[in-house]
Protein backbone atom coordinates (compact mmCIF):
# COMPACT_ATOMS: atom_id res chain seq x y z
CA UNK A 1 0.00 0.00 0.00
CA UNK A 2 1.39 3.25 -0.93
CA UNK A 3 0.42 6.19 0.64
CA UNK A 4 0.26 9.64 -0.91
CA UNK A 5 0.22 13.10 0.75
CA UNK A 6 -1.12 16.15 -1.07
CA UNK A 7 -0.13 19.47 0.34
CA UNK A 8 -2.11 21.49 -2.77
CA UNK A 9 -5.77 20.57 -3.56
CA UNK A 10 -4.99 17.87 -6.41
CA UNK A 11 -8.05 17.79 -9.49
CA UNK A 12 -9.72 15.26 -9.03
CA UNK A 13 -9.36 13.41 -12.51
CA UNK A 14 -6.06 12.50 -11.40
CA UNK A 15 -6.75 11.69 -7.95
CA UNK A 16 -9.55 9.08 -9.32
CA UNK A 17 -6.26 7.43 -11.43
CA UNK A 18 -5.24 6.00 -7.79
CA UNK A 19 -6.16 2.34 -7.22
CA UNK A 20 -6.60 0.41 -4.12
CA UNK A 21 -2.90 0.12 -3.58
CA UNK A 22 -2.87 3.57 -2.72
CA UNK A 23 -4.11 5.27 0.09
CA UNK A 24 -4.65 9.22 0.97
CA UNK A 25 -2.48 10.09 4.20
CA UNK A 26 -3.27 13.81 5.61
CA UNK A 27 0.50 13.72 7.70
CA UNK A 28 3.83 13.95 5.86
CA UNK A 29 5.45 11.99 8.11
CA UNK A 30 3.10 9.25 6.76
CA UNK A 31 3.50 9.57 2.93
CA UNK A 32 5.62 7.07 0.37
CA UNK A 33 4.80 10.42 -2.04
CA UNK A 34 3.39 13.74 -1.91
CA UNK A 35 1.94 15.82 -4.90
CA UNK A 36 2.03 19.16 -4.62
CA UNK A 37 1.47 22.78 -6.38
CA UNK A 38 2.46 25.81 -5.07
CA UNK A 39 3.10 24.89 -1.46
CA UNK A 40 6.74 25.95 -0.23
CA UNK A 41 8.37 22.37 0.85
CA UNK A 42 11.76 23.94 1.46
CA UNK A 43 10.22 25.19 4.56
CA UNK A 44 9.16 21.04 5.67
CA UNK A 45 11.09 18.43 6.93
CA UNK A 46 10.84 15.44 4.80
CA UNK A 47 9.96 11.85 6.18
CA UNK A 48 12.51 9.00 5.40
CA UNK A 49 9.42 7.10 4.39
CA UNK A 50 9.31 9.24 1.12
CA UNK A 51 10.54 8.17 -2.08
CA UNK A 52 9.05 11.07 -4.46
CA UNK A 53 7.39 14.36 -4.87
CA UNK A 54 5.23 14.92 -8.34
CA UNK A 55 4.62 18.95 -8.84
CA UNK A 56 1.14 18.94 -10.74
CA UNK A 57 3.48 22.15 -12.75
CA UNK A 58 6.21 22.78 -14.80
CA UNK A 59 8.30 25.02 -12.44
CA UNK A 60 10.06 23.50 -9.37
CA UNK A 61 11.13 26.24 -7.43
CA UNK A 62 9.00 25.20 -4.57
CA UNK A 63 11.17 22.34 -4.30
CA UNK A 64 14.45 21.51 -2.74
CA UNK A 65 15.75 19.72 -5.26
CA UNK A 66 19.32 19.18 -3.63
CA UNK A 67 18.25 17.96 -0.91
CA UNK A 68 15.58 16.16 -2.41
CA UNK A 69 18.44 13.94 -4.48
CA UNK A 70 20.26 13.40 -1.32
CA UNK A 71 18.01 11.64 0.13
CA UNK A 72 17.02 9.89 -3.11
CA UNK A 73 13.86 11.27 -3.48
CA UNK A 74 12.91 12.13 -7.28
CA UNK A 75 10.89 14.96 -8.07
CA UNK A 76 8.88 14.50 -10.85
CA UNK A 77 6.99 17.83 -13.13
CA UNK A 78 4.64 17.84 -15.29
CA UNK A 79 6.08 19.95 -18.61
CA UNK A 80 3.59 20.37 -21.22
CA UNK A 81 0.32 20.00 -19.48
CA UNK A 82 -0.17 23.45 -18.99
CA UNK A 83 1.17 24.82 -21.90
CA UNK A 84 -1.66 25.38 -23.97
CA UNK A 85 -3.12 27.45 -21.28
CA UNK A 86 0.05 29.37 -21.33
CA UNK A 87 0.28 29.99 -24.92
CA UNK A 88 -3.09 31.34 -24.96
CA UNK A 89 -2.72 33.79 -22.31
CA UNK A 90 0.61 35.13 -23.82
CA UNK A 91 -1.77 35.57 -27.36
CA UNK A 92 -3.83 38.01 -25.04
CA UNK A 93 -1.34 39.26 -23.33
CA UNK A 94 0.36 40.39 -26.55
CA UNK A 95 -2.60 42.39 -28.30
CA UNK A 96 -3.58 43.85 -24.75
CA UNK A 97 0.36 45.09 -25.09
CA UNK A 98 0.02 46.48 -28.39
CA UNK A 99 -3.65 48.31 -27.61
CA UNK A 100 -4.57 50.36 -25.01
CA UNK A 101 -6.90 47.95 -24.24
CA UNK A 102 -6.81 48.44 -20.36
CA UNK A 103 -6.49 51.84 -20.38
CA UNK A 104 -9.41 52.40 -22.57
CA UNK A 105 -11.63 50.32 -20.25
CA UNK A 106 -10.98 51.84 -16.97
CA UNK A 107 -11.50 55.26 -18.60
CA UNK A 108 -14.65 54.58 -19.86
CA UNK A 109 -15.56 53.10 -16.15
CA UNK A 110 -14.39 56.64 -14.19
CA UNK A 111 -17.48 57.65 -17.02
CA UNK A 112 -20.02 55.56 -15.61
CA UNK A 113 -22.13 58.44 -13.51
CA UNK A 114 -21.27 61.00 -16.87
CA UNK A 115 -24.44 60.84 -18.87
CA UNK A 116 -22.67 61.92 -21.76
CA UNK A 117 -20.49 59.44 -21.84
CA UNK A 118 -21.10 57.68 -25.83
CA UNK A 119 -20.10 61.46 -26.90
CA UNK A 120 -16.90 61.50 -24.50
CA UNK A 121 -15.76 58.05 -25.58
CA UNK A 122 -15.90 59.42 -29.28
CA UNK A 123 -14.12 62.25 -28.48
CA UNK A 124 -11.20 60.42 -26.70
CA UNK A 125 -10.81 57.17 -27.86
CA UNK A 126 -7.77 58.17 -29.61
CA UNK A 127 -6.61 58.38 -26.55
CA UNK A 128 -5.82 54.51 -26.17
CA UNK A 129 -5.15 53.80 -29.77
CA UNK A 130 -2.82 51.28 -30.44
CA UNK A 131 -1.35 49.18 -33.00
CA UNK A 132 -1.65 46.03 -34.49
CA UNK A 133 0.56 43.25 -34.17
CA UNK A 134 0.43 41.70 -37.80
CA UNK A 135 3.72 41.88 -39.72
CA UNK A 136 5.66 43.57 -36.47
CA UNK A 137 8.70 41.20 -34.64
CA UNK A 138 8.64 38.91 -32.25
CA UNK A 139 11.16 37.33 -30.24
CA UNK A 140 10.07 34.36 -28.73
CA UNK A 141 13.32 33.31 -26.02
CA UNK A 142 13.23 29.65 -24.83
CA UNK A 143 11.52 27.10 -27.28
CA UNK A 144 10.02 24.37 -24.83
CA UNK A 145 6.71 22.88 -24.85
CA UNK A 146 4.89 26.71 -23.93
CA UNK A 147 7.38 28.53 -26.48
CA UNK A 148 7.02 26.19 -29.96
CA UNK A 149 3.46 27.09 -29.22
CA UNK A 150 3.73 30.35 -28.87
CA UNK A 151 6.25 30.83 -31.98
CA UNK A 152 3.56 28.68 -34.13
CA UNK A 153 0.82 30.22 -32.98
CA UNK A 154 2.02 33.99 -33.53
CA UNK A 155 3.47 32.86 -36.84
CA UNK A 156 -0.11 32.07 -37.74
CA UNK A 157 -1.41 35.41 -37.05
CA UNK A 158 1.11 36.93 -39.06
CA UNK A 159 4.03 38.31 -37.25
CA UNK A 160 7.22 37.66 -38.27
CA UNK A 161 8.96 35.04 -35.53
CA UNK A 162 12.39 34.91 -34.63
CA UNK A 163 13.27 31.93 -31.92
CA UNK A 164 16.29 31.42 -29.53
CA UNK A 165 17.21 28.17 -27.66
CA UNK A 166 20.53 26.83 -28.16
CA UNK A 167 19.06 23.97 -25.78
CA UNK A 168 16.53 22.81 -28.26
CA UNK A 169 15.37 19.32 -28.03
CA UNK A 170 14.99 17.29 -31.15
CA UNK A 171 11.04 16.78 -30.49
CA UNK A 172 10.70 20.64 -29.98
CA UNK A 173 12.60 21.55 -33.32
CA UNK A 174 10.70 18.88 -35.12
CA UNK A 175 7.47 20.63 -33.92
CA UNK A 176 8.61 24.03 -34.78
CA UNK A 177 6.90 25.86 -37.49
CA UNK A 178 9.69 26.30 -40.86
CA UNK A 179 8.58 29.65 -41.07
CA UNK A 180 9.62 30.77 -37.18
CA UNK A 181 13.60 32.30 -38.08
CA UNK A 182 16.09 30.78 -35.72
CA UNK A 183 18.67 32.95 -34.17
CA UNK A 184 22.07 32.08 -32.63
CA UNK A 185 22.25 34.84 -30.26
CA UNK A 186 20.06 36.81 -27.56
CA UNK A 187 21.47 40.10 -28.79
CA UNK A 188 19.48 39.58 -32.23
CA UNK A 189 16.55 39.45 -31.26
CA UNK A 190 16.96 42.14 -28.32
CA UNK A 191 18.02 43.89 -31.61
CA UNK A 192 15.42 43.06 -33.92
CA UNK A 193 12.07 42.27 -32.15
CA UNK A 194 8.80 44.77 -31.38
CA UNK A 195 7.74 42.16 -29.09
CA UNK A 196 9.92 39.64 -26.73
CA UNK A 197 8.28 37.02 -25.05
CA UNK A 198 10.45 34.55 -22.72
CA UNK A 199 9.86 31.10 -21.70
CA UNK A 200 12.55 29.91 -19.65
CA UNK A 201 13.69 28.22 -16.38
CA UNK A 202 15.38 30.96 -13.65
CA UNK A 203 18.89 29.47 -13.78
CA UNK A 204 22.13 31.31 -12.82
CA UNK A 205 22.63 32.26 -16.25
CA UNK A 206 18.71 33.42 -17.05
CA UNK A 207 18.51 35.58 -13.86
CA UNK A 208 18.13 39.12 -14.33
CA UNK A 209 18.57 38.55 -17.91
CA UNK A 210 16.46 41.69 -19.04
CA UNK A 211 18.35 44.62 -17.42
CA UNK A 212 19.87 47.87 -18.47
CA UNK A 213 22.76 46.45 -20.38
CA UNK A 214 20.10 44.07 -22.72
CA UNK A 215 17.52 46.95 -22.94
CA UNK A 216 20.45 49.03 -24.06
CA UNK A 217 20.48 46.53 -27.33
CA UNK A 218 16.37 46.87 -27.65
CA UNK A 219 14.41 49.07 -29.97
CA UNK A 220 12.93 52.01 -28.30
CA UNK A 221 9.20 50.99 -27.46
CA UNK A 222 9.84 47.00 -27.31
CA UNK A 223 6.97 45.48 -25.26
CA UNK A 224 8.28 42.82 -23.15
CA UNK A 225 6.21 39.64 -22.07
CA UNK A 226 7.47 37.30 -18.42
CA UNK A 227 5.22 34.26 -18.15
CA UNK A 228 8.42 32.16 -16.84
CA UNK A 229 9.49 33.94 -13.95
CA UNK A 230 10.00 37.70 -11.93
CA UNK A 231 13.77 37.03 -11.10
CA UNK A 232 14.70 36.89 -14.99
CA UNK A 233 13.81 40.86 -14.75
CA UNK A 234 15.82 43.28 -12.77
CA UNK A 235 12.59 45.65 -11.84
CA UNK A 236 14.79 48.98 -10.98
CA UNK A 237 16.24 48.61 -14.25
CA UNK A 238 12.49 48.05 -16.15
CA UNK A 239 10.87 50.62 -14.54
CA UNK A 240 13.96 52.90 -15.57
CA UNK A 241 13.87 51.53 -18.95
CA UNK A 242 9.86 52.03 -18.97
CA UNK A 243 10.37 55.61 -17.51
CA UNK A 244 12.46 56.86 -20.54
CA UNK A 245 9.97 54.99 -23.31
CA UNK A 246 13.39 52.30 -24.27
CA UNK A 247 10.43 49.68 -23.08
CA UNK A 248 6.88 50.50 -24.40
CA UNK A 249 4.80 47.55 -22.02
CA UNK A 250 6.06 45.21 -19.91
CA UNK A 251 3.25 42.29 -18.76
CA UNK A 252 4.40 40.39 -15.88
CA UNK A 253 2.50 37.05 -14.43
CA UNK A 254 4.30 37.79 -11.05
CA UNK A 255 2.83 41.13 -9.26
CA UNK A 256 5.77 42.24 -6.73
CA UNK A 257 5.37 45.15 -4.90
CA UNK A 258 8.01 47.57 -7.19
CA UNK A 259 6.14 47.46 -10.34
CA UNK A 260 2.58 46.87 -9.39
CA UNK A 261 0.61 50.28 -10.52
CA UNK A 262 4.04 51.21 -12.31
CA UNK A 263 3.27 53.10 -15.59
CA UNK A 264 3.61 50.83 -18.48
CA UNK A 265 3.05 47.83 -16.38
CA UNK A 266 0.49 45.44 -16.82
CA UNK A 267 0.35 43.26 -14.11
CA UNK A 268 -1.85 39.65 -14.15
CA UNK A 269 -2.04 37.57 -10.86
CA UNK A 270 -0.01 34.15 -11.65
CA UNK A 271 -3.26 33.17 -14.34
CA UNK A 272 -0.73 31.43 -17.07
CA UNK A 273 -1.65 28.41 -16.19
CA UNK A 274 -4.86 29.33 -14.41
CA UNK A 275 -7.75 27.38 -16.59
CA UNK A 276 -9.04 23.91 -15.07
CA UNK A 277 -8.13 21.92 -18.60
CA UNK A 278 -4.21 22.64 -17.70
CA UNK A 279 -5.03 21.85 -13.59
CA UNK A 280 -7.04 18.95 -15.06
CA UNK A 281 -3.75 18.26 -17.52
CA UNK A 282 -1.53 18.49 -14.66
CA UNK A 283 -2.94 15.90 -12.36
CA UNK A 284 -2.94 13.28 -14.40
CA UNK A 285 0.80 13.74 -15.68
CA UNK A 286 1.84 14.21 -11.86
CA UNK A 287 -0.34 10.78 -10.66
CA UNK A 288 0.61 9.01 -13.68
CA UNK A 289 3.89 9.30 -13.62
CA UNK A 290 4.10 8.98 -9.89
CA UNK A 291 2.36 5.72 -10.27
CA UNK A 292 4.74 4.12 -12.48
CA UNK A 293 7.59 5.00 -10.47
CA UNK A 294 6.05 3.60 -7.31
CA UNK A 295 5.11 0.48 -8.85
CA UNK A 296 7.37 -0.12 -11.66
CA UNK A 297 10.36 1.84 -10.92
CA UNK A 298 10.63 3.92 -14.11
CA UNK A 299 11.28 7.80 -14.36
CA UNK A 300 9.95 10.48 -16.67
CA UNK A 301 10.24 13.71 -16.35
CA UNK A 302 12.10 14.07 -13.34
CA UNK A 303 14.15 17.62 -12.52
CA UNK A 304 16.39 15.68 -10.28
CA UNK A 305 17.11 12.36 -11.69
CA UNK A 306 17.72 10.90 -14.77
CA UNK A 307 14.29 9.52 -16.94
CA UNK A 308 14.71 5.89 -16.98
CA UNK A 309 12.24 3.29 -18.32
CA UNK A 310 12.22 -0.64 -18.07
CA UNK A 311 8.47 -1.23 -18.46
CA UNK A 312 6.46 -3.51 -16.02
CA UNK A 313 8.97 -6.58 -14.48
CA UNK A 314 8.35 -9.46 -16.57
CA UNK A 315 11.40 -11.28 -13.86
CA UNK A 316 10.99 -12.33 -10.86
CA UNK A 317 12.55 -10.04 -8.52
CA UNK A 318 13.28 -6.12 -9.11
CA UNK A 319 15.33 -3.63 -7.36
CA UNK A 320 15.48 0.44 -8.18
CA UNK A 321 18.70 2.23 -6.86
CA UNK A 322 19.17 5.86 -6.32
CA UNK A 323 22.94 6.83 -6.34
CA UNK A 324 25.73 9.04 -6.63
CA UNK A 325 27.10 9.41 -10.26
CA UNK A 326 30.61 8.29 -9.20
CA UNK A 327 32.85 5.15 -10.37
CA UNK A 328 32.50 1.33 -9.70
CA UNK A 329 29.14 1.71 -8.96
CA UNK A 330 27.92 -0.82 -11.28
CA UNK A 331 30.01 -3.43 -10.14
CA UNK A 332 29.51 -3.00 -7.12
CA UNK A 333 25.86 -3.60 -7.55
CA UNK A 334 26.29 -6.89 -9.86
CA UNK A 335 29.08 -8.50 -7.45
CA UNK A 336 26.51 -8.34 -4.75
CA UNK A 337 24.30 -10.12 -6.77
CA UNK A 338 26.87 -12.44 -7.72
CA UNK A 339 27.79 -13.29 -4.48
CA UNK A 340 24.64 -14.10 -3.26
CA UNK A 341 24.49 -16.96 -6.89
CA UNK A 342 21.61 -14.65 -8.64
CA UNK A 343 21.46 -13.62 -12.45
CA UNK A 344 20.49 -10.75 -13.77
CA UNK A 345 19.30 -11.15 -16.92
CA UNK A 346 18.22 -7.08 -17.91
CA UNK A 347 19.49 -3.74 -16.30
CA UNK A 348 19.51 -0.01 -16.73
CA UNK A 349 21.74 2.23 -15.22
CA UNK A 350 20.98 6.36 -16.53
CA UNK A 351 22.92 9.32 -14.77
CA UNK A 352 22.21 13.15 -14.58
CA UNK A 353 24.34 15.51 -13.44
CA UNK A 354 25.83 14.32 -9.78
CA UNK A 355 23.20 11.78 -9.60
CA UNK A 356 22.48 7.76 -11.08
CA UNK A 357 19.71 5.44 -11.18
CA UNK A 358 19.93 1.83 -12.03
CA UNK A 359 17.06 -0.42 -12.19
CA UNK A 360 17.92 -4.35 -11.98
CA UNK A 361 15.81 -7.71 -12.68
CA UNK A 362 16.67 -10.93 -11.63
CA UNK A 363 15.53 -14.54 -11.49
CA UNK A 364 14.95 -14.69 -7.85
CA UNK A 365 12.92 -13.21 -5.14
CA UNK A 366 13.69 -9.72 -4.03
CA UNK A 367 14.46 -9.90 -0.05
CA UNK A 368 15.26 -7.20 2.88
CA UNK A 369 18.56 -8.85 3.14
CA UNK A 370 19.64 -8.22 -0.33
CA UNK A 371 18.42 -4.81 -0.38
CA UNK A 372 20.19 -4.13 3.17
CA UNK A 373 23.41 -5.06 1.37
CA UNK A 374 22.86 -2.64 -1.59
CA UNK A 375 22.70 -0.07 0.67
CA UNK A 376 25.57 -0.26 2.69
CA UNK A 377 27.82 0.34 -0.72
CA UNK A 378 28.95 3.98 -0.19
CA UNK A 379 27.57 6.22 -2.80
CA UNK A 380 23.89 4.68 -2.76
CA UNK A 381 21.07 7.04 -1.60
CA UNK A 382 18.06 4.85 -1.69
CA UNK A 383 17.35 1.30 -2.31
CA UNK A 384 13.44 0.03 -3.69
CA UNK A 385 12.59 -3.23 -3.71
CA UNK A 386 10.03 -3.21 -6.32
CA UNK A 387 8.96 -6.52 -6.73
Amino acid sequence: MFKINCLNPIANVGLDLLTDHYQMVDRLEDANAVLVRSSNVHELELPHSLEAIARAGAGVNNIPLDKCAESGVVVFNTPGANANGVKEIVIASLIIASRDIFGGVNWVNSCQQDPEVAKLVEKNKSKFAGTEIKGKKLGVIGLGEIGVLVANALNKLEMEVYGYDPFISVDAAWRLSKFIKPTKSLEEIYRECDFITVHVPLTDSTKGMFNKETFAIMKDGVKILNFSRDSLVIDEDMIEALKSGKVGRYVTDFPNPKVCGVDGVITIPHLGASTSESEDNCAVMAVQQLMDYLENGNIKNSVNFPNCDMGICTHTGRIAINHRNIPNMLSQFTSTFAKENINIPDMINKSKGKYAYTVLDFESPSTPELAMKLRAIDGVLKVRIIK
